[in-house]
């Protein structure tokens, strides 16, 4: 495997668990719809560094779509666990 070849797969193996990591924001959705209020501050901090990540990865001259797919679900649903947990 070549050296470029290994930083794709690198880059799309992070990127599925970047995804991954932001949809396990689904329970405390749910805790906090429940009425188990969890932080705000935290949950709103990562859509706010994912709303930057995705504008990098999109602006970029030569685009970076692993950036871009993988911080796009932690907009969501970092966004919508912080106001959730309100």
């Amino acid at each position: 495997m070549t050296k470029e070849k290994f930083f794709s797969a690198m880059g799309w193996v992070g990127m599925v668990t970047a995804v991954l990591m932001y949809v396990f924001y689904l329970p405390q959705i749910g805790s906090n719809l429940a009425g188990n209020k969890g932080s705000f501050i935290q949950p709103f901090m990562a859509g706010v560094n994912c709303t930057l990540w995705v504008a990098y990865g999109l602006f970029k001259e030569k685009r970076d779509w692993p950036v871009a797919i993988a911080n796009t679900p932690g907009i969501i649903f970092g966004f919508v666990a912080a106001f959730t947990a309100l």
